[in-house]
């Protein structure tokens, strides 16, 4: 193996996404955690673990009761702090990737919530 000369830079190494796991039971926690208002969806992940916004994640996601398992390769888009007034869970909205597989996520959640889509229910993001 060779090596470096002194004055080489360091090679950062690959840093990888984050891996979570989220599954949601139930249609009015589904409602909560969906992020319509992401260019191409989202979904709110409750974490204590600390992330930045652009952070890469891979999210495997879990609906009501599909037995389907959804891979999001996903970017952090909202952070809600431990320090979050109005009973705010702390946790990240992981935006929905720009492709098919995103589209087709974003499409299934829409399904499942139907015309409670249109509420004025406080949701963990907005």
């Amino acid at each position: 193996m060779a090596d470096l000369p002194v004055d080489a830079p360091a090679i950062p190494a690959a840093s990888r996404p984050s891996v979570l796991s989220l599954v949601i039971r139930e249609k009015a926690a589904l409602y909560s955690a969906y992020m319509p208002f992401l260019k191409f969806g989202g979904i709110f992940v409750p974490t204590n673990k600390s992330y930045n916004l652009g952070d890469e994640i891979y999210l495997i996601l879990t609906l009501l009761d599909d037995p389907n398992k959804y891979p999001i390769a996903g970017k952090v888009a909202w952070v809600t702090p431990s320090t979050a007034g109005n009973n705010k869970s702390q946790g990240i909205g992981v935006h929905f990737p720009d492709d098919e597989s995103g589209l087709r996520i974003k499409q299934r959640v829409e399904e499942l919530l139907g015309a409670s889509l249109r509420s004025t229910r406080i949701t963990h993001t907005l």
